[in-house]
């Protein structure tokens, strides 16, 4: 019996301990997170699911600055915010509608097939633009997603002709979808839509897609005083047909679309047109039978005029005197309202306070990570959270909880609660709840600084970051202490982060594919374009999978060995060849394409050899060495980099003769940066600065002037100096002055003197002299063109740099106009259509650069690739000299030196092998 006592007593001892060890195990786990969440960075960080993170380019970000919209036409003059750009048109449909609608016929059938068209490709969009702009009528519905987003964006768009139906993966073209505006906007042709008033603002938030010529069968309804006007009603009673209008909650990001999120978005669509025409039929009939020769009421007009009117809606963008400050408003009255009041006035303050703090937090926030308010955190949960207040980070968690589950509200059921947002960023939840922040107005600065400043957790998107660059609030300064670094350090780390991911390649340069020739020797690496190219016409056959290879079925005419290029027969890796870095990377031209660009055609054909990938910080390494080379050049050769302007009273000449110093060549002329940044300054600070700090930006503008002494309209023009049309009337809008006035009429041919070089990133500390905003708009329009010239270079360039040349020859068809420019015949050897990438002929669209005659006194014609390409008639009378003087060894050679400054001031330790400084062009 006492030993069983015993044994009960050890059972109990050993159970108690193993409890409290589970139970202190458990503490130290909830520690650990809690310590690990504390510490953790953005959920957004590991979070890849949200599509719009892809997205290159939005109409509508998430800053405070208000919506702009889109131009009528290229007059260069834009609408006033209020001005709808399509007014006329849209206004001459109201005053003359159409009378009747014969262009739906009466063979409208109402059944829908099984068959449709998955549009996701650009070339197949312009292929439906075809098919569209033919057509009298159509009809469009469109799936928005706002969940997920802070303003929400469009999913797919549903586009039913009386042929076939379209789906339009919107998500996939969304930098694509203005193709469309032409047609949306063209009032011959019918849009017919239901309910239009969302999908139209949509459309014009997210593509700027304008309708005109509208009829909305919602309207329709009303002029009919139909009992109910819900598409679903129509659909059952026109058609038969019962639509699940749950699946409109569906979230409409995924892809493949499930077979019932097809049927559902075929259906809206499809059956308009049908619908359309029976409500059309009884509006003509009511016309008809109601109408007296003094009643002026006509059905069919009034549906027209109240479907066009909604065309004439625009879009804008909330604006709050501070951040959620409306949500906090009707928050705190609508509970105080159902408590019956407070006990004390500063419980009330108290409970107000709270809730201001929490809507203006849950604002930012949702701005910032892109997400609607909901989804970062529920009214239900505000107001909890600022009656109870609690103190703790488990409190917090377990005061949202219960607050989200007692909202019975279908659309909260499946969101995690507290949201990833809230999980991501307790620490400043506990700080508003603790009343730790003070100053209210410190908020905001406060937020930014923490999420988007030096060392942010959260990632930069082109949604959020105007928020740090066009946004009235300024974010504060933080102090130095703890290695915090200085607002000119952390906007120029935001820049090069939203650089990075918006302009790095986004898909690997290098697919390293192989081309053999038939007696099994390696010819080339290039892409999977060019592989498919040769399968497709049966002039080769596939010898390996992965990677893929393909062997040719006729004999090439050289082989890279035999012109000493083993370089081309090297496989390549997609890293920075600096570094290594692998995580982002962009092209770089080794030779400056001011120079390039006048190079003789059979020397610039071979060019993937000077193109090699860097990461942002070798990339700005290797432009400052280039810039400061090009200076050297300039002197070498008596050449100066810019050009000075003189100007009396009669006329304008632009000079750009030859000095016989570096002291004469710096005196020539000053960059257009250097020339705008000092205009600037001296517009908007210069009776303020020190006199000598004046007195050095007036020296730099009177240089461009020839010495004399300038005026307020010199500061003026010198603003415009290598602008293009498009930034020349943006500047305009935005300082307010007025160019047109003051500027000569020949202001525009300057364009081209001097501008900044693309071939590699502008330096950032010279764009650190400009404003936010411009430096962001100056790397952009850079980049854009640097991406044009340089598009696709990759393998495909480097079949055509093994020396392998081809005598191109047609049986099969024309060989020239095809996309590789490789005939389908036996005896074609193996060419590239990017060998002249830099020459394209005029008759693709492109500015021919080759054939433009550079007069030294003449002013040049207005060119804006050349503008953009910079330094003007620099480049090319180096080139003119270097072969008039040594011929094409004079050429080779200075790409040899270009070669060694790049070498010297990188120090590539990763170039794909065989690469050499000596290489022979």
């Amino acid at each position: 019996m006492e030993s069983r006592w015993k044994m009960r007593v050890i059972a109990i001892t050993i159970g108690t301990v193993m409890a409290l060890s589970i139970v202190y195990s458990a503490h130290l786990r909830r520690r650990r997170r809690k310590q690990k969440r504390s510490r953790s960075s953005c959920y957004l960080q590991a979070d890849q699911t949200k599509p719009q993170q892809a997205f290159k380019r939005v109409l509508a970000d998430n800053s405070y600055s208000p919506f702009k919209h889109l131009k009528l036409n290229e007059s260069g003059e834009e609408n006033a915010l209020n001005s709808h750009p399509y007014e006329a048109e849209i206004s001459a449909l109201l005053e003359n509608p159409q009378l009747e609608f014969s262009f739906l016929n009466g063979s409208t059938d109402s059944k829908m097939s099984e068959e449709y068209t998955w549009i996701e490709t650009e070339s197949q969009l312009k292929e439906l633009l075809g098919v569209l702009s033919k057509e009298r009528v159509f009809a469009v519905d469109t799936e928005q997603h706002s969940l997920r987003s802070f303003l929400g964006f469009t999913s797919l768009i549903q586009i039913s002709t009386q042929k076939e139906d379209y789906l339009v993966d919107s998500i996939a073209l969304h930098d694509s979808m203005g193709v469309l505006r032409t047609v949306f906007a063209d009032p011959s042709i019918c849009k017919v839509f239901h309910g239009a008033d969302n999908d139209v603002l949509w459309l014009q938030r997210d593509f700027h897609i304008y309708v005109v010529n509208l009829f909305d069968t919602a309207k329709a309804c009303e002029v009919l005083s139909k009992p109910q006007k819900s598409l679903a009603y129509l659909l059952e009673t026109y058609c038969g047909v019962y639509t699940n209008k749950l699946l409109q909650r569906e979230d409409w990001r995924q892809r493949p679309l499930s077979k019932e999120m097809v049927q559902y978005a075929r259906m809206d669509a499809h059956y308009l047109l049908y619908i359309a025409n029976c409500l059309i039929a009884e509006l003509q009939q009511q016309d008809t039978e109601i109408s007296c020769p003094d009643d002026k009421f006509n059905f069919v007009l009034e549906a027209s005029r109240r479907s066009n009117m909604i065309c004439l809606q625009l879009y804008t963008k909330e604006v709050e005197a501070f951040p959620g400050e409306s949500a906090a408003s009707s928050l705190s009255s609508r509970h105080l309202n159902s408590q019956g009041g407070v006990s004390s006035i500063s419980c009330k303050t108290q409970f107000q306070d709270l809730v201001r703090r929490l809507c203006a937090w849950r604002d930012l926030m949702a701005r910032v990570h892109d997400e609607s308010l909901r989804y970062v955190l529920s009214d239900q949960a505000i107001v909890t959270l600022a009656d109870r207040a609690p103190m703790t980070s488990a409190e917090i968690f377990s005061t949202i909880t219960q607050a989200d589950l007692s909202v019975e509200l279908s659309f909260n059921s499946f969101l995690l609660s507290p949201s990833p947002v809230v999980c991501s960023h307790l620490n400043d939840v506990c700080s508003l709840l603790q009343d730790k922040i003070g100053n209210f107005n410190d908020l905001f600065p406060m937020i930014l600084q923490k999420c988007l400043g030096p060392g942010g957790s959260c990632p930069f998107s082109v949604l959020n970051y105007a928020l740090l660059v066009n946004c009235n609030l300024k974010v504060t300064v933080a102090s130095k202490q703890n290695g915090e670094r200085s607002s000119k350090q952390a906007a120029r780390k935001s820049s090069r982060d939203l650089f990075v991911q918006k302009f790095s390649c986004k898909s690997p340069v290098y697919h390293n594919c192989r081309i053999y020739a038939n007696d099994g020797r390696l010819l080339c690496y290039c892409d999977r374009r060019k592989l498919e190219w040769y399968l497709l016409r049966d002039l080769a056959k596939l010898v390996d999978e992965n990677p893929p290879a393909i062997m040719l079925l006729f004999e090439p005419k050289g082989r890279p060995e035999d012109e000493d290029n083993d370089f081309y027969i090297q496989s390549k890796k997609n890293i920075c060849v600096g570094c290594g870095e692998g995580n982002h990377y962009l092209r770089y031209r080794i030779i400056p394409s001011c120079y390039r660009i006048h190079f003789p055609e059979h020397l610039k054909s071979h060019r993937s050899h000077d193109i090699v990938l860097l990461c942002v910080d070798c990339h700005e390494v290797a432009h400052a060495a280039a810039e400061r080379y090009k200076k050297q050049v300039a002197a070498e050769f008596g050449i100066p980099l810019f050009v000075s302007k003189v100007v009396d009273s009669k006329q304008a000449q632009v000079l750009s003769g030859s000095s016989e110093s570096a002291t004469n060549l710096e005196e020539a002329g000053v960059s257009p940066l250097q020339l705008r940044t000092a205009a600037m300054a001296l517009l908007r600070h210069g009776p303020r600065m020190p006199s000598k700090r004046r007195e050095e930006l007036k020296q730099i503008v009177m240089s461009y002037y020839g010495g004399r002494e300038i005026t307020e309209v010199d500061l003026e023009m010198a603003l415009l100096v290598g602008m293009s049309p498009h930034e020349r009337r943006r500047l305009e809008k935005k300082k307010g002055l007025s160019f047109k006035q003051s500027i000569l009429p020949n202001v525009e041919q300057e364009n081209n003197i001097g501008c900044m070089e693309t071939s590699s990133i502008v330096d950032a500390s010279e764009l650190s002299a400009l404003d936010g905003s411009h430096n962001t708009e100056v790397k952009a329009c850079c980049r854009k063109e640097d991406r044009e010239t340089d598009a696709d270079v990759g393998d495909s360039s480097i079949c055509a740099d093994s020396g392998i040349d081809g005598e191109i020859s047609s049986t099969k068809g024309n060989a020239n106009s095809d996309e590789y420019g490789v005939s389908d015949t036996k005896g074609v050897n193996v060419v590239n259509s990017e060998d002249n990438c830099e020459s394209r002929s005029p008759s693709d669209g492109t500015v021919d650069l080759y054939h433009t005659k550079h007069d030294e006194t003449a002013r040049h014609k207005h060119n804006s690739k050349l503008s953009l390409l910079g330094h003007g008639p620099h480049g090319k009378q180096v080139v003119d000299h270097l072969q008039k003087e040594y011929g094409d060894d004079g050429i080779r050679q200075f790409c040899q030196r270009w070669r060694q400054v790049f070498v010297e001031a990188v120090h590539p330790r990763f170039l794909p092998a065989g690469w050499d400084v000596m290489h022979r062009i």
